[in-house]
């Protein structure tokens, strides 16, 4: 099943906002957008940079590397743009009362 880990309270991160958390050894974005809530790893797979410095595009569901640009669907990991040709994994992600809790492999 997993570890399961809480990252924060629901009113810690605002929508649109993405947040760096090491947890385990592993550096994971966590993407709010609207009242949903999103995890990927927090490296880009084109190139080794913070997802969570990037853009959250709130409307596609997606957050920009601020590096070069390519986008990435929060929902799946796959990329939406170029340069990235590899998705990221992504990690499910469940409220507990006012908590936001990862569930890592």
């Amino acid at each position: 099943m997993g570890e399961q880990v809480r990252l924060c309270s629901l009113d810690e991160i605002a929508s649109g906002e993405a947040r760096r958390f090491e947890v385990a050894g592993r550096a994971v974005a966590l993407v709010r957008v609207g009242d949903q809530f999103f995890a990927v790893d927090d490296v880009c797979s084109h190139e080794d940079f913070p997802l969570s410095e990037g853009e959250v595009l709130v409307d596609e569901c997606e957050i920009e590397c601020a590096r070069h640009g390519s986008t990435f669907d929060l929902r799946t990991g796959e990329p939406r743009s170029f340069p990235a040709t590899r998705s990221v994994p992504v990690y499910e992600v469940r409220t507990e009362g006012s908590d936001v809790v990862v569930t890592l492999p």
